[in-house]
């Protein structure tokens, strides 16, 4: 398979006059349709990881190539426009909006970039909240809904763009163990269903042992890179 996401020597570096390395030249790359995870302990450089490759942050020095494009060369708009058209992003909290309902929540980027969803857009957003199991609470409020149904749905909304790539830091982090089983089996199928490759963030080994592969990450630097 062809990579989705290719990192060379990515260094990061925060401040100017005390300069801190977090990332120490990063080479790393991701098939598509694959299911992977990033372990390690806090401040060990894999949330800095995630929003390199999520393009939300730049790298100091070092080449970012997504879906076939140079993204450390390009403008805010320039990323902003890879995020829209190839990246979902699944949180540990799951930021719905309380004042909309379910199915308002899965349509939000369009509702934020003052798109009018498409007939083809909604019948979308019916059918993975279908997949996702949530179809009972189309309607319900986001605080009217159990922990598992808004992850569930943030998951949902990650996927309405039809993502190349989802990024899911600490998915399941806010779950309790029986919803986070129930909710990491679910991106597995989406994974098998979709084609879309995963890339999972995570401190919890257990959660990191049910991927097909394990990077893990320790004081900027990667140390282990086992595909099972």
């Amino acid at each position: 398979m062809a990579n989705i996401i290719e990192l060379k020597e990515v260094r990061k570096v925060y401040g100017t006059v005390i300069k801190t390395e977090v990332l120490h030249g990063i080479n790393l790359t991701f098939e598509e349709g694959s299911f992977n995870s990033i372990v390690g302990q806090s401040g060990s450089g894999k949330s800095t990881l995630m929003n390199i490759m999520g393009t939300l942050d730049l790298p100091t020095s070092g080449e970012i190539t997504i879906n076939g494009k140079r993204t450390d060369t390009m403008s805010k708009n320039e990323l902003a426009a890879v995020r829209n058209e190839t990246i979902g992003f699944i949180f540990q909290f799951h930021y719905l909006l309380p004042e909309f309902t379910a199915f308002e929540n899965i349509l939000m980027p369009y509702k934020i970039k003052a798109i009018r969803p498409s007939r083809e857009v909604i019948e979308r957003a019916k059918e993975l909240m279908e997949v996702v199991g949530i179809t009972q609470v189309k309607d319900n409020l986001a605080p009217n809904m159990s922990g598992g149904q808004q992850q569930r749905t943030a998951i949902a909304r990650a996927l309405i763009n039809n993502p190349r790539v989802i990024l899911a830091d600490e998915p399941t982090g806010n779950l309790d163990s029986d919803t986070s089983a129930k909710v990491f089996r679910l991106m597995r199928d989406l994974n098998a269903k979709y084609g879309t490759t995963f890339i999972v963030i995570t401190h919890d080994r257990r959660i990191a042992e049910e991927t097909d592969r394990i990077v893990e990450i320790r004081d900027g630097n990667i140390v282990n890179d086992v595909k099972r």
